[in-house]
């Protein structure tokens, strides 16, 4: 482990936007499913952006400070939080208030990479150093929303695959108890890393698009950093 002062600022400030964006993701679950009728997230206490709450020990504490601090990952987004608990059968319109709970999440990242980058394509031009902490919080979150959406459950991609194809609960359960061990071989291979940094590139391109329109030579710096 690096103890370079400037590499545990680095990390830290990673970790602590990465438990953020967790907290923003399984929050945005839990109020869409409350404001849909089902009162299973409220009732676990997880309709909150207190990031205890949403808390995986393995997932959000071992696993991202592992990839973070020992193997360097650029990968660090590659964590999980404590899933948010639905009963679909609270519903009014069971799939498609499903579908709208799960897209809830990765659509909150990308909200959040949005008023990063507009807010920050103000903040940058005035202070230059900022840059680096907008492009963090731009990349990470739209990481996250790209890695959520793959079609494997049982991340929320698989949820709407789920959906998509007529998969029964049992199947996606059984696929499920060994698909996250995969992902996590999976995303130490070259090839997997490099499909992932091209889907989360190609999700980036909007981004630029709505940069340039704003601040284009702030845009610069943030997509530098």
């Amino acid at each position: 482990m690096d103890l370079d002062p400037s590499f545990i600022r680095s990390g830290l400030l990673t970790y602590i936007l990465l438990v953020a964006s967790f907290s923003i993701h399984e929050w945005a679950h839990a109020i869409v499913a409350d404001r849909l009728g089902d009162g299973t997230p409220r009732n676990d206490g997880r309709v909150t952006l207190n990031p205890l709450v949403h808390l995986d020990l393995f997932g959000t504490v071992i696993i991202p400070l592992f990839n973070i601090f020992v193997i360097g990952s650029a990968f660090s987004f590659i964590a999980w939080a404590k899933p948010v608990r639905v009963n679909p059968s609270n519903f009014r319109h069971r799939i498609r208030d499903n579908v709208l709970v799960t897209l809830a999440g990765p659509a909150s990242n990308a909200a959040v990479a949005l008023v990063a980058l507009v807010v920050g394509s103000f903040l940058v031009a005035a202070q230059p150093r900022l840059g680096e902490l907008v492009h963090r919080i731009v990349m990470m979150n739209v990481g996250l929303a790209v890695f959520n959406l793959l079609p494997i459950p049982p991340l929320d991609g698989g949820i709407l695959l789920r959906h998509l194809v007529g998969m029964s609960e049992e199947t996606f359960i059984r696929i499920s108890r060994f698909s996250g061990i995969v992902l996590l071989v999976a995303i130490n291979i070259p090839v997997f890393q490099e499909a992932i940094g091209a889907m989360v590139g190609l999700a980036l391109v909007p981004y630029g698009i709505v940069g340039s329109w704003i601040n284009p030579s702030a845009l610069a710096l943030i997509f530098t950093s």
